[in-house]
């Protein structure tokens, strides 16, 4: 271990002084790490907010609260603030802060551009929202924009100034992602500890080395399909447009090149959180090392020639529609090894219950029913039944909320020790899992029936028929909803109770890895001298022999 790091104590850490030095202009990738997370957290309860409007309309069936453009608004802003602005930076923020610790890094390799691509960030969610916040709160403008997240022409370029808008903040978002990935490359590739092999890492790095790639080859995907988009708005170009000679099913194309391969950059960094913490309540190594990392790499390959699953409705040949499907069920190969090594690693293990293992638990089942009805959709014939009902509202979310979402929880109960040196509450902490696990299934379990039974996505009003399920539905998002106050509550007493129990230096008894070798809180800077790599210590044990 290195003594460096440790024997300082955090008083005397070096850390600049006042705030606009500390946290503007700041290079520490624990502080940046810090800044993305509550960034996310923030953008998580916006985010919620507007997802509480779209319940209280459907709670009952009738135009009830809003105007069916502002609830279309809702719909499309909710999409774009939770992926780009919560799931996105929560992961960043957590590679931010956990990979430099795990690999026995000083810092992040590029750590200016670091500080750069964070602040990017709430300038790109500004331009976002503003149109949607001129028009709330001034009656100013049309409001956001309300062509669904998927932006599809000729919707999306219905919409007054805020295409411009949306279409530069996801500029900017795409640059911020691009740059976190160069840098998360790099440190990876460059800044190991000596003796950290390649194979030695833990698989949350690994996941987040493969998922980097995957940022960098889909970013600027989506940032040629907007340019198209604004200049067919403004320019007068026809890229999607018939009259012209264009096609609005060329954007799917494009858009779902990026979009595919999207949904893995949110969930391949939830496998690696959860293969981090599965094994350290379990106390035993992680089951099939390797065979989880090449189940990474395969999805991350496979992701890249799925993408026309979103599109079996528009019309393409039937080669296009078998290749496909087929592909589509092929991926769910290394994700089914994937739980089924998550399944052997608890197996016989001496399992104890903490909040990060609940909600590791509840990921794998939960993400597994998730991924079921993705089989589901992925048939063609089959497909075209459910396709733009509420039957895929609920297949994405579960593996969204309680698959992404939730592996946020779990890494933030798991590493929250670490970062303020206490202990949080844990019976609280239970109550925020219990809660939303209830909750969570309350409001998206029912969305399956409502889709079987035929009921479309983003619509504000509704056949009697499906009044109850819905009704369920609010009652389920509304309790989701409020549930998470408390998770905000657990973090702010974790960060400001000085009455709360200190953390060890391990905080879990069967936590593995170098990140549970520095001083809890974590150092300001930590592992000045490199550390020795016991291969004994390691998160997934020895795994040469």
């Amino acid at each position: 271990m290195a003594h460096d790091a440790t024997a300082h104590h955090d008083d005397h850490d070096h850390k600049p002084h006042g705030f606009v030095n500390r946290w503007l202009y700041a290079t520490n990738h624990k502080d940046i790490g810090t800044m993305y997370l509550v960034f996310s957290l923030v953008m998580f309860f916006l985010g919620g907010l507007m997802a509480m409007v779209i319940r209280a309309e459907l709670m009952y069936p009738g135009l009830q609260l809003v105007e069916p453009e502002f609830f279309n608004q809702m719909t499309t802003m909710h999409a774009l603030v939770m992926i780009f602005g919560a799931v996105m930076p929560a992961f960043v923020g957590l590679a931010n802060w956990m990979v430099p610790l795990m690999i026995g890094a000083p810092d992040m390799a590029l750590p200016r551009m670091n500080n750069w691509s964070f602040w990017i960030m709430p300038f790109a969610f500004t331009v976002l929202l503003l149109p949607l916040g001129l028009k709330v709160f001034f009656g100013i403008g049309g409001g956001g924009p309300a062509g669904g997240w998927t932006l599809y022409p000729p919707l999306s370029l219905q919409g007054g100034d805020n295409v411009a808008f949306t279409i530069f903040a996801v500029h900017m978002m795409g640059i911020s992602s691009i740059m976190g990935a160069i840098n998360i490359i790099a440190t990876i590739l460059n800044m190991r500890a000596p003796g950290m092999d390649l194979l030695k890492m833990p698989v949350f790095v690994w996941s987040w080395l493969i998922t980097a790639f995957l940022l960098i080859a889909v970013m600027p995907v989506l940032a040629g399909a907007v340019t198209m988009l604004l200049t067919d708005k403004f320019f007068g170009t026809t890229f999607f447009s018939a009259t012209g000679g264009g096609d609005p099913v060329m954007f799917q194309h494009i858009f779902w090149f990026f979009g595919h391969p999207e949904v893995y950059i949110m969930i391949l960094p939830a496998f690696g959180v959860v293969s981090e913490i599965i094994p350290t309540f379990a106390r035993k190594p992680l089951f099939g090392y390797k065979a989880m990392v090449y189940a990474i790499a395969s999805i991350a390959f496979l992701s890249f020639i799925v993408w026309a699953h979103h599109m079996f409705t528009v019309g393409m040949p039937l080669g296009g529609e078998l290749f496909f499907m087929y592909a589509t069920m092929l991926i769910a190969v290394p994700t089914g090894i994937k739980v089924f090594n998550w399944v052997f690693t608890m197996w016989k293990g001496s399992m104890t219950f903490e909040t990060p293992m609940l909600f590791a638990l509840g990921f794998v089942i939960l993400f597994t029913i998730g991924g079921f009805s993705g089989l589901m959709l992925a048939i063609v014939p089959a497909d075209f039944q459910y396709h733009d009902t509420y039957f895929v509202v609920a297949h994405f979310h579960y593996v969204l909320v309680t698959g992404a979402v939730f592996s946020i929880m779990a890494a933030t109960y798991y590493w929250l020790p670490k970062w303020t040196g206490r202990m949080y509450n844990e019976s609280l902490g239970k109550w925020h899992f219990w809660l939303s696990t209830i909750f969570v299934n309350l409001l998206f379990f029912p969305q399956h029936f409502l889709g079987l039974a035929g009921m479309p996505r983003r619509i504000p009003d509704y056949n009697v028929a499906f009044a109850d399920w819905n009704w369920i539905s609010s009652i389920g998002g509304f309790g989701f909803g409020l549930s998470q106050l408390l998770f905000a509550y657990i973090i702010w007493d974790c960060a400001r109770n000085k009455s709360l129990a200190k953390a060890t230096d391990q905080v879990w008894e069967g936590a593995r890895g170098l990140e549970w070798t520095v001083s809890s809180p974590a150092p300001y800077h930590s592992f000045v001298t490199p550390p020795v790599i016991d291969d004994s210590k390691l998160a997934h044990g020895d795994v040469t022999h």
